[in-house]
């Protein structure tokens, strides 16, 4: 068996992080939110969100640009299977902030916890985290 390349296990360590990060967005912080859209005014809805915007903006800022480049650095490399997997995990987490939780938390911000608009934003969150269990466990199948 060969030692991991470089890459693999930049992507095995950034891939965690991402998990551990999505898994406690998922776990903690969108249930809170959600509870708190159920029962909040608008004002303190609207102050809440924008706090967690501001304060999550700096760890989605750091985790997704690493996640990127350590994939695009992976493809160079040259990935295997297990690589392959960790790819598609980091693409369906990406994706699903891009397509769906950004723009939700965009007009959550806008117009008010509409329970629609939350439930949305619950289920691109449970997509991220499904793609970031593929790819942590899919990078470190390739590091090990």
């Amino acid at each position: 068996m060969s030692a991991a390349s470089a890459p693999e296990v930049v992507l095995a360590l950034v891939a965690s992080a991402h998990l551990g990060f999505q898994a406690t967005v998922t776990v903690l912080v969108y249930p809170a939110l959600a509870g708190l859209a159920g029962l909040a005014d608008e004002p303190t809805w609207a102050r809440a969100h924008t706090s967690h915007s501001r304060r999550i903006t700096p760890l989605v800022a750091v985790l997704y640009p690493a996640l990127v480049l350590s994939g695009a650095w992976l493809v160079v490399d040259g990935p295997g299977a297990a690589g392959w997997t960790a790819l598609v995990g980091v693409t369906v987490a990406i994706g699903a902030t891009a397509v769906s939780a950004a723009p939700t938390h965009g007009r959550l911000g806008r117009e008010g916890p509409a329970p629609a608009l939350v439930r949305r934003l619950l289920l691109a969150d449970r997509v991220r985290l499904a793609g970031a269990v593929v790819a942590a466990l899919g990078a470190a199948a390739v590091a090990l």
